[in-house]
């Protein structure tokens, strides 16, 4: 078994509760972890045997896309996204993080997670 990560990936998006936050706009971060069975590609090289990220960033980017009210909403959609194209995926973390979120105080970021 092992892993791919994309780490830091970066969108300004249209997400959240409030209808401010879906005018104005705010920078996310995203991670995702992808863990399968990497053997078979380990030994061929070859890209049809392993997790394409570059496949995988552009599903997360037409995720990121669409207004949600709700980090956990993005959240759950980029997984069955992901799931969905690439069935030889175990298990997957996604963390998506809010840059300076509007709470009425400082807060650097908040952030949703979820594993499948």
């Amino acid at each position: 078994m092992g892993k791919i990560h994309l780490e830091g990936m970066e969108f300004f998006a249209y997400h959240g509760h409030y209808h401010e936050e879906q005018i104005i706009g705010a920078k996310f971060l995203v991670d995702l972890e992808l863990e399968y069975n990497t053997s078979i590609a380990e030994h061929d090289d070859h890209l049809r045997d392993a997790v394409n990220y570059q496949e995988v960033y552009l599903i997360v980017k037409k995720e990121m896309e669409q207004k949600s009210h709700l980090l956990e909403n993005v959240a759950h959609r980029v997984l069955n996204a992901v799931r969905k194209a690439f069935p030889l995926v175990s298990s997957m973390t996604v963390k998506i993080s809010k840059i300076n979120p509007s709470v009425g105080g400082k807060v650097r970021q908040v952030s949703c997670t979820l594993t499948q």
